[in-house]
């Protein structure tokens, strides 16, 4: 005898007809990808969407250098807004291809391109360290 209710079955029906709708395959797809490249170029680029001065207690947008005597800047929270709002958009537009062409994005690349980001961003942080950024 099954105890399941309507609503949980409707439910388990909507998640399901997501994860196997062409659409949210290719968003997903293309948004793992695109993560780890637009971080990495935020990251070394030094383009955060905007800086928290927790000190002061205070956002500026874009990016902003630490103010003496106030404590630190910090980038990382516009550096991953900035890679969530590309990545959307990315992931987004690519939704707008034709289906044949989104099946060609190589599903590898999910998994190479973070692998790939790390040793640039490893270096790109020793390299900042050294230059006394």
């Amino acid at each position: 005898m099954s105890t399941t209710t309507g609503n949980a079955s409707t439910s388990a029906t909507r998640f399901a007809s997501l994860a196997s709708s062409a659409s949210f395959r290719t968003f997903a797809t293309v948004f793992a990808i695109a993560t780890p490249v637009i971080y990495t170029l935020c990251e070394i680029n030094n383009w955060p969407l905007f800086t928290y001065h927790p000190g002061t207690n205070r956002l500026d947008l874009g990016y902003t250098p630490a103010v003496r005597d106030m404590g630190p800047a910090m980038h990382w929270y516009g550096w991953t807004a900035t890679t969530l709002l590309g990545a959307g958009v990315l992931g987004w537009l690519a939704t707008l291809l034709p289906e044949n062409m989104a099946r060609r994005i190589p599903l590898s690349l999910t998994w190479i391109a973070p692998l790939l980001a790390i040793p640039v961003l490893i270096y790109a942080g020793k390299t900042r360290r050294c230059l006394g950024d």
